[in-house]
């Protein structure tokens, strides 16, 4: 008996306690951040890409008058030309003060060249605005796109 040892018992295995878990449950962690997701999802408000009119209702009125046509044009050198006679500031100015005084409103087409300087056209919208005109439309805007 002297060749043979006894084994040796540790005092866990003769207790019955777990091992103790070293790593950490994630499951709640998941639970709750699912719960956060479904949130935010619900509370963001929709994104429309649409733009509200506001249109009239019924029929137009039938109008046998058609209205007048004003040609503006502005060429390269930056030069206002009003039906094809060129025009100052203070000429410009005025007609289109005679044109607002008119009873039907007529049609402006302004017609800008690519290479002309941009204050001159914003001056000529921003008169148009001011006189009330509200009938205006650019003409040959496909020159801007490249």
């Amino acid at each position: 008996m002297l060749g043979k040892k006894k084994p040796v018992r540790s005092l866990r295995a003769t207790h019955a306690d777990p091992e103790p878990m070293m790593d950490i449950n994630t499951t709640p962690l998941i639970d709750v951040m699912l719960v956060l997701l479904v949130m935010l999802i619900i509370t963001i408000p929709i994104q429309l890409h649409a733009v509200n009119l506001e249109l009239p209702v019924g029929q137009p009125p039938k109008s046998d008058i058609k209205p007048e046509k004003i040609q503006i044009d502005i060429d390269e050198r930056s030069t206002v030309y009003w039906q094809g006679l060129p025009v100052t500031a203070a000429e410009l100015d005025q007609k289109m003060s005679e044109l607002s005084a008119q009873g039907l409103q007529p049609e402006i087409h302004l017609r800008p060249n690519k290479d002309c300087q941009y204050s001159v056209f914003a001056n000529v919208l921003s008169t148009t605005k001011r006189k009330g005109l509200n009938k205006v439309a650019v003409i040959g805007s496909e020159q801007f796109v490249q």
